[in-house]
């Protein structure tokens, strides 16, 4: 096994051991016990990683990445933005029923935990999350709606609003709270998001911007 082959592997192992003690401790998650399911060393997390906050950063973006992989795959690259927006919308729906959806969504709740609780972790969780919204907002700018090419602007503003709605959603239905949100229901609301309200551009805002 080469050089290269060996830090990938030890990477691997300890993302996958973060997840398991992450899911479970949360913000007390011990980088020692990490670093011991996946039989390193806490010097491996540093030198791999640079710190704690690192890693979990680098967790939130490896749980992510195939997330949004799928996510563009969903949505037809010809699709105008409130096709777009439906096949998001029904995507999200069809997560709440795979076999790992509930704990996906013990993981969300860690993460948002951990940001709350840690100073240092808080915004590498959020820096993370935020690189890899960036691909949902390239996939809704520049798809035709109403005669224009919607901005990333109002890309942005959009898909602000449809993960804080899908999400929510999304919770509902894993609590048995939303018994009659079937992907119909989804696909509605987020379809209702994609008016003037939403991607009207604040007054002053973004002047000049595409």
């Amino acid at each position: 096994m080469t050089r290269a082959e060996t830090k990938e592997r030890n990477r691997r192992a300890l993302l996958d051991a973060a997840f398991h003690v992450v899911s479970r401790d949360g913000h007390r998650a011990r980088l020692d016990e990490i670093a011991e399911r996946a039989g390193l060393t806490t010097g491996a997390v540093y030198s791999l990683f640079g710190s704690k906050s690192g890693l979990l950063g680098a967790l939130v973006t490896d749980y992510l990445q195939p997330h949004y992989e799928e996510i563009e795959q969903a949505i037809p690259a010809d699709a105008d933005l409130l096709g777009a927006v439906d096949a998001f919308a029904r995507y999200y729906r069809r997560t709440c029923d795979a076999a790992d959806a509930p704990a996906d969504q013990s993981l969300q709740f860690t993460l948002l935990d951990m940001a709350l609780h840690d100073a240092e972790v808080g915004p590498r969780l959020a820096a993370s999350v935020r690189a890899e919204e960036s691909r949902l907002i390239a996939l809704f700018a520049g798809r035709p709606h109403e005669g224009v090419l919607v901005t990333q602007r109002q890309a942005h503003r959009l898909t602000t609003a449809l993960r804080a709605v899908l999400i929510g959603l999304s919770q509902g239905v894993l609590l048995g709270l939303a018994p009659g949100a079937d992907e119909q229901y989804f696909a509605d609301t987020a379809r209702a998001l994609v008016s003037g309200a939403t991607l009207l551009e604040q007054p002053g805002a973004g002047a000049g911007r595409s």
